[in-house]
C-alpha cells in the first residue's frame, strides 16, 4: 500500500472545520487501489468534551426556535443536498469503494429522511382534549432531550447519519456525530451544507475517531441519548453502557436476513432479487440477503438461475460503468470474508461459485473478492449462523413452508425476512408470523420509506425505538402532558379580584342569593327570609366587620 497522507480529515465543531489536537489518527484508503488517500484525526476525550460543550451552548438558542423555522432550515438543506448530490455520492464511493450507482442511491435515501424532517410542525404536534364539564383541558407536548449523539458505520457513511441528525435537530436537540473512521470525509461535507442552510453554529458537530472516541462520547454526562448502527457485539455493549448511565439508546445491530422461495414463486424474479440483495455493495449492507431458503422443488431451478447470474458478475472500481460489484472496504475485510469461505468448505457446504482470489483488472492491489455461492448449507455451520458482511450467499434446502418459517424464526437475528410466492395465504401468514422487524413480500430488500421506521427484532436491535420516521421523533423527544382548569368568566366584568375569589370559593352561590346579599347590605339591620342573622362567629378575626 502506497502512503499518501496529504489529505488531512479533521473535525467540525462550532460551525467550522477544526484540526485535531491529539496525535492519534488513522489512515484512509481508496479500496479500489489499496492506496492511502488521507489521514483522519481521532478525537481524544478532551476534544469530545469540547464538542459536547459547544452543542450544549447551542441548545438554548436552537431549542427555542419554532418547529416551523426548524423546518425551513431543513427545506433549505434538502435543496443543497440535491444540488451537491453527485459530489456527495463520489465522496462516498471513493472512500467506501461501492459503485457510483449504489452511492447515488444511498444519498437519495438520506435525502428522503430530510424531506420527512421538513414536516416538523406536524410531526411535533400534540393532542388536546376537553375533560369533564369543559372547564378542564388536557394537552400534550413533545420536547427535546438536549444534546444527543450518533455513532455511525462505514457501510452507509451518508445515509445513516441522515437517518439520525435531521430528525433529532427538528425536534429541537443539538447533535454530536462520530462517523466511521473508514470513510469520514462525507460527514464534513454534510455538516457544512447544513450550516449553509441556516443551522446555528454548534447545533451539529462532528468528531472523527475510533472506539476510544465513541466511548468518551456515550459516557459523557451531558449526552442524553445515543443512536448507533453497527455489529451486534458493539450494539449490545453500547446499549448496556449508555443505559447504565441513564441515557436513552437505539442501537441497531447485525443481521442474517433470509429470503424464502416457495415452489410457486416466479423463480427468475426471485433469482434476480437474490443476486441484487446478496452481492450489491459487495454484501456490505445490514439489509443484504446472505441466506436463500429453497422450499421443496424450488431448489434446483433456483440454484440453476443463481449460478448463471453470479457467474456473470464483474468486479470494478467505483467509477467503472461496466462493473457489477466493487471492492470491500479494507484488506482486513477481504481476509475475514475469505476465512468464512474457507470455513464453509471445511464444514461440508458445497461451494458452487468460488470468489476467493478474484481481482478487478487493473486494480490488483485493491480490496477485491469475488462473489461466492454455497449450496446444501446446514444451520449448524458458521457461514449460516454468523454475519459475514461480504459477498457470500448460502442456499438452505427445506421441505415445507412450516420448516422454512421455523428456520427463520429460530435464528438469533431478526432484522429482515422475505418471501417470494404467488400464494396470498402464505404471504399473509408469513407477514404475521415471521419474527423480524422488516418484512418483504416479493420485495428482496424491504427497507422502509422515510415516513415509516427502520429496525429489527431480537439481537438485531437493542432499545425500544426504531430509527427515523415516527419512531425517530419519539426517540428524540420527551412527552409532556399538561392538565389545566380555567373557571367560567364572571358575568360582572367590573367585579374586583377579591370579589371574584370570594365567588370562586362559593361556587354553589346563585345569582338569586347574591341579590339577597345586596339587599342585606342596603338594610343591615334586617335579616333576609331564609337566611340566618350574622353572628359574631361570622365576623372576621379581630371582631371588625
Amino acid at each position: 500500500m502506497v502512503e499518501n497522507p496529504t489529505n488531512q480529515i479533521n473535525h467540525f465543531v462550532g460551525g467550522r472545520r477544526t484540526a485535531g489536537r491529539s496525535d492519534r489518527g488513522g489512515a484512509v484508503y481508496d479500496p479500489a487501489t489499496g492506496q492511502q488517500t488521507g489521514r483522519v484525526a481521532f478525537a481524544d476525550p478532551p476534544e469530545v468534551e469540547h464538542a459536547v460543550k459547544v452543542a450544549r451552548q447551542a441548545l438554548a438558542t436552537w431549542s427555542s426556535v419554532s418547529p416551523a423555522e426548524r423546518a425551513r432550515v431543513m427545506f433549505a438543506y434538502r435543496q443543497l443536498l440535491q444540488e451537491h448530490r453527485e459530489e456527495l455520492a463520489e465522496t462516498v464511493a471513493r472512500e467506501h469503494g461501492k459503485l457510483l450507482g449504489d452511492a447515488r442511491g444511498e444519498v437519495n435515501r438520506g435525502i428522503e429522511v430530510v424531506e420527512y424532517a421538513c414536516g416538523a410542525p406536524s410531526l411535533l404536534s400534540g393532542n388536546h382534549n376537553q375533560v369533564g364539564s369543559g372547564t378542564i383541558s388536557t394537552h400534550s407536548l413533545r420536547q427535546p432531550l438536549g444534546v444527543v449523539a450518533g455513532i455511525t458505520p462505514f457501510n452507509f457513511p451518508a445515509m445513516v447519519p441522515l437517518w439520525m441528525y435531521p430528525i433529532a435537530l427538528v425536534c429541537g436537540n443539538t447533535f454530536v456525530l462520530k462517523p466511521s473512521e473508514r470513510d469520514p470525509s462525507v460527514s464534513l461535507l454534510l455538516a457544512e451544507l447544513l450550516r449553509q442552510a441556516g443551522l446555528p453554529d454548534g447545533a451539529l458537530n462532528v468528531v472523527q475517531g475510533d472506539r476510544e472516541t465513541a466511548q468518551a462520547l456515550m459516557a459523557h454526562p451531558d449526552v442524553q441519548a445515543v443512536s448507533f448502527v453497527g455489529s451486534t457485539p458493539a450494539a449490545e455493549a453500547i446499549y448496556r453502557t449508555a443505559t447504565a448511565g441513564g441515557k436513552r439508546v437505539q442501537a441497531l445491530g447485525g443481521a442474517k436476513n433470509h429470503l424464502v422461495v416457495m415452489p410457486d414463486a416466479p423463480i427468475q424474479q426471485a433469482a434476480d432479487g437474490l443476486v441484487a440483495a446478496a452481492y450489491g455493495s459487495a454484501g456490505q449492507r445490514c439489509m443484504a440477503v446472505p441466506v436463500a431458503v429453497a422450499v421443496g422443488e424450488s431448489a434446483e431451478p433456483l440454484l440453476s438461475e443463481l449460478v448463471s447470474r453470479v457467474g456473470e458478475l464483474t468486479l470494478g472500481a467505483w467509477d467503472d460503468p461496466e462493473a457489477h460489484m466493487g471492492p470491500l472496504v479494507s484488506a482486513e475485510a477481504v481476509e475475514r470474508v475469505t476465512a468464512y469461505v474457507n470455513e464453509g468448505v471445511a464444514e461440508g457446504a458445497e461451494l458452487v461459485v468460488d470468489g476467493r482470489g478474484r481481482r478487478a483488472a487493473g486494480h490488483e492491489s485493491g480490496f477485491f473478492i469475488g462473489p461466492s455461492l454455497f449450496d446444501h448449507v446446514a444451520t449448524n455451520m458458521r457461514i449460516y449462523r454468523e454475519e459475514i458482511f461480504g459477498p457470500v450467499l448460502c442456499v438452505v434446502r427445506v421441505s415445507s413452508y412450516a420448516e422454512a418459517l421455523s428456520l427463520v424464526n429460530d435464528h438469533e437475528f431478526g432484522n429482515g425476512a422475505i418471501v417470494f410466492t404467488r400464494d396470498g395465504g402464505i404471504a399473509h401468514d408469513f407477514s404475521v408470523q415471521v419474527q423480524a422487524g422488516m418484512v418483504g413480500i416479493n420485495v428482496p430488500i424491504p427497507v422502509p420509506v422515510s415516513y415509516h421506521s427502520f429496525g429489527g427484532w431480537k439481537r438485531s436491535l437493542f432499545g425500544d425505538h426504531h430509527v427515523y420516521g415516527s419512531e425517530g421523533v419519539r426517540f428524540y423527544t420527551r412527552l409532556k402532558t399538561i392538565t389545566s382548569r380555567w373557571h367560567a368568566p364572571d358575568p360582572d366584568p367590573g367585579q374586583t379580584c377579591a370579589g371574584r375569589r370570594q365567588a370562586a370559593s362559593h361556587p354553589s352561590e346563585t345569582s338569586e342569593s347574591r341579590a339577597r346579599g345586596q339587599e342585606s347590605a342596603e338594610n343591615p339591620g334586617q335579616a333576609q327570609p331564609g337566611r340566618a342573622a350574622r353572628t359574631n362567629l361570622d365576623m372576621p378575626s379581630g371582631g371588625e366587620a
